[in-house]
């Protein structure tokens, strides 16, 4: 699978920026991205302090490709980088190996 990463620092942040952060993805981001055409799923990370990361698992190489190349287009003004006052640190196409879904089964959800 095809994979995207975006890396936002959070080591220059403001204060309070990972709730605003977890607040964007569950008012506005998971939402967006629920259902987008050619995309198997999209991961939000976060490490406290450290840094914020959207995962992106495209169907075609075409498809992440096409993605990359309009995000690089508008990734210095995009709503993630508002947040964080920055733009992201990375940028990086990947190889998703392979994913397994655990007893626990697999839960889609705008917040944890």
């Amino acid at each position: 699978m095809h994979g995207l990463t975006v890396r936002w620092s959070l080591a220059e942040s403001p204060e309070g920026v990972e709730k605003a952060l977890a607040d964007y993805v569950a008012d506005t981001s998971h939402e967006r991205f629920t259902g987008k055409e050619a995309l198997r799923f999209k991961t939000w990370r976060m490490r406290t302090g450290e840094w914020f990361e959207g995962c992106y698992v495209f169907e075609s190489p075409e498809s992440r490709d096409a993605f990359e190349t309009e995000f690089r287009g508008i990734a210095a003004e995009s709503p993630g980088s508002l947040i964080v006052g920055s733009a992201p640190v990375l940028i990086e196409p990947c190889e998703v190996v392979a994913v397994a879904e655990g007893a626990a089964g697999f839960l889609a959800a705008p917040r944890y």
